[in-house]
């Protein structure tokens, strides 16, 4: 049985402070209430913005973005590292208040800040480069000049939800703002202190209020966004990313999604076990199993399996499920009542199909009104649910396979494609076949470990997004090329013709040449 501490989160008020100095004059007298799902307490109230402040946000966005772009991009680049500066000198203040509205383990909260933090450095440096004037090869390199400059979309529109309330947010705000637009955001109303806080912050360094805004609200509001903005940006369930698609795309406004997932663990014959037992159990219970990257279903080979499942239930025992502070807690709260259902409710599927359950199953009131057991099932298979639909709470469900191809085979079945693992002492091997599966991101040995590696464009195949955050994709899907061609013959005299004599000769010969020099 895991181990467990019973103490409780602050329940006190959240203040005014953590709200913007001037909030939008058209926001409704209508308050969401804000709970600490550790203690079932409401923490605060943020007040829901109408239709009309929707739009009168967006305005003033798109107004200052005329400013915000002229400034150049090392500009830009070094007033939101200096912004990230002052979050790292702040971030025990933050890690107080992203536990407080999602109930996650220390550690958690300060993965977001370290991961935000790593990004921020990374596009301040490279930015710069990335999008200054390019110079391309012309038809006819003599007489003809080509460029590419990037322009920004305008005013994003950034959708977040609530499990990872700072990471999923930052992590598209901080190349959309480099790259020159600005930002209207609408955070999970489940979660809306950690935006407002970090986005106060921004402020406080200098950016200016009109080029990041906040909106606040459910659904609506976030459908009210997609109608005014030049591009969404949409983390959340799969069923409502096809929705947000649809209309951006009725609009014709791009979009990125980060989508649900159903990440597959495969475990080879050749794995180091303990490693292996101790990384599924990390990368299912992390955030109490509410992230798109859970490891939410593992394929073991026949010949590991029972060694495996030994080497779980060994782990699970050090596992400690916690709403206290501090470093030592590996789980905590789930965040609404609503995962914790549908947690009980795979769980019962699977148990009454033949499922076999290795430790966990039960909520833990005593912890708080909302935690979870970690639950390991073994001998699971595709007719059950949480092997089907994600989970998004602490289950950790295993099937018995005769082999690597037959590991292949059920990793792929499924309507998701965002995250997989591989483990094996083979690295070759477990990379040739981590090119096999359907997914965005393969970790070999690991899971998880692409949140930290900004270099690394991070997305979803199939139900599971469309776009990527991190690397150069993460920063180049905020604007558009625009290509421009000059003719630098002035003073030849006009030609009607499509080939004047000049144009004719030599596109005659670099045809020959390009096929031996294809620098030309």
């Amino acid at each position: 049985m895991s181990k467990s501490y019973g103490d409780e989160l602050p329940t006190q008020e959240m203040t005014q402070t953590t709200l913007p100095a001037d909030p939008a004059p058209s926001v409704k007298a209508s308050q969401i209430p804000v709970t600490n799902p550790v203690t079932g307490a409401v923490i605060g109230h943020m007040p829901e913005s109408d239709a009309a402040a929707v739009t009168a946000a967006v305005e003033r966005a798109r107004q200052a973005q005329v400013a915000w772009s002229a400034r150049s991009v090392r500009d830009r680049a070094k007033l939101l590292r200096t912004w990230a500066d002052r979050v790292w000198e702040r971030r025990a203040d933050l890690i107080d208040i992203i536990r407080h509205e999602t109930g996650k383990v220390e550690t958690g909260a300060l993965l977001e800040i370290l991961s935000v933090d790593h990004v921020a450095s990374y596009y301040a440096h490279r930015a710069p480069r990335w999008l200054r004037l390019q110079a391309r090869k012309a038809i006819i390199p003599l007489l003809h000049r080509a460029q590419v400059i990037y322009k920004p979309h305008g005013v994003v529109g950034l959708i977040t939800p609530w499990n990872y309330p700072y990471l999923l947010l930052f992590l598209d705000l901080l190349p959309a703002l480099i790259a020159g637009n600005t930002a209207v955001i609408k955070p999970s109303e489940v979660t809306p202190f950690t935006a407002e806080w970090g986005v106060g912050l921004m402020h406080e360094v200098g950016v200016p209020a009109d080029v990041v805004q906040i909106v606040h609200g459910r659904g609506a509001t976030g459908a009210e966004l997609i109608e005014h903005v030049d591009f969404v940006a949409f983390t959340g369930s799969t069923a409502t990313g096809r929705k947000v698609a649809q209309r951006a795309a009725e609009r014709l406004v791009p979009y990125s999604m980060e989508l649900g997932g159903k990440d597959p663990a495969l475990v080879l014959a050749d794995a180091n076990l303990d490693i292996t037992a101790s990384e599924l159990l990390r990368a299912a219970f992390e955030n109490a199993g509410q992230a798109c990257l859970s490891i939410e279903r593992a394929y073991v080979v026949e010949p590991v399996y029972d060694a495996l499942l030994e080497r779980l239930r060994h782990h699970a025992q050090k596992l400690i499920v916690s709403g206290k502070g501090g470093m030592e807690a590996h789980v905590g709260s789930l965040t609404n009542q609503r995962e914790l259902q549908r947690t009980e409710s795979h769980l019962a599927d699977a148990l009454a199909k033949g499922a076999r359950k290795l430790t966990g199953g039960h909520t833990r009131p005593d912890l708080g009104p909302l935690f979870y057991e970690p639950t390991i099932l073994a001998d699971c298979d595709h007719s059950m649910l949480l092997m089907q639909e994600e989970t998004f709470g602490p289950l950790l469900p295993l099937v018995k396979v005769a082999d690597a191809d037959e590991a292949v085979r059920l990793a792929n079945d499924s309507d998701y494609g965002l995250s997989a693992s591989v483990f094996s002492r083979d690295l070759r091997a477990a990379r040739q076949l981590a090119a096999r599966l359907n997914c965005g991101d393969v970790h070999i040995n690991r899971a998880q470990i692409n949140i930290g590696a900004p270099d690394l464009p991070t997305g979803g195949q199939r139900a599971s997004g469309i776009g990527r955050r991190n690397g150069y994709q993460g920063l180049m899907k905020y604007v558009s090329s625009q290509s421009i061609m000059t003719d630098s013959r002035i003073l030849q005299p006009p030609s009607l013709t499509l080939f004047d004599p000049l144009s004719y000769w030599a596109t005659m010969r670099l045809r020959v040449l390009r096929r031996w020099l294809p620098f030309l």
